[in-house]
């Protein structure tokens, strides 16, 4: 999600089905009490997971 990624473009990388990766995404949204992607990209750069250009 951090990197921008679409549901089915994180599918695509380990063998997960779109929809667990649908299921998951809302499951960190929910706990971290965020409303979109937006704001999860922020939460991640803000709290140091990840930093801009990570590859």
């Amino acid at each position: 999600m951090a990197r921008g990624l679409s549901n089915r473009e994180i599918a695509r990388q380990p063998v997960v089905e779109e929809s667990t990766v649908r299921t998951h995404a809302k499951r960190v949204l929910a706990e971290h009490g965020l409303r979109d992607r937006i704001q999860a990209v922020t939460f991640v750069y803000e709290n140091g997971l990840d930093e801009p250009g990570k590859t």
